[in-house]
């Protein structure tokens, strides 16, 4: 099971608490853990990543183990950690001002 910690708003629109806990199947990648959570909470679908390029939408980030893997390939397996549910995804909403 991988844990995922969700911003608030997210949260909102999930129904759900800070963290889910999602059976990924498969290597644990942000690709396969997205899909699940999105399978799961359908109400996130586009909220998080473009439904079309599967990219991150900007003002959102993706951390694990204490580093930003926001920028790192849709299928890149995610530290062993993550996937042994060891150590949180972690999805925050950045903080934009002016």
């Amino acid at each position: 099971m991988i844990q995922v910690v969700l911003p608030r708003n997210l949260q909102s629109l999930a129904g759900t608490g800070r963290t889910v806990e999602l059976d990924v199947s498969g290597q644990a990648t942000q690709r396969s853990v997205l899909d699940a959570l999105e399978a799961r909470y359908p109400a996130l679908l586009g909220t998080i990543r473009d439904p079309g390029t599967k990219r991150r939408r900007p003002m959102l980030r993706f951390f694990a183990c204490e580093e930003d893997h926001s920028d790192d390939p849709i299928d890149a397996p995610l530290p062993s950690e993550v996937a042994a549910g060891k150590e949180p995804y972690l999805i925050l909403g950045a903080i934009a001002g002016g």
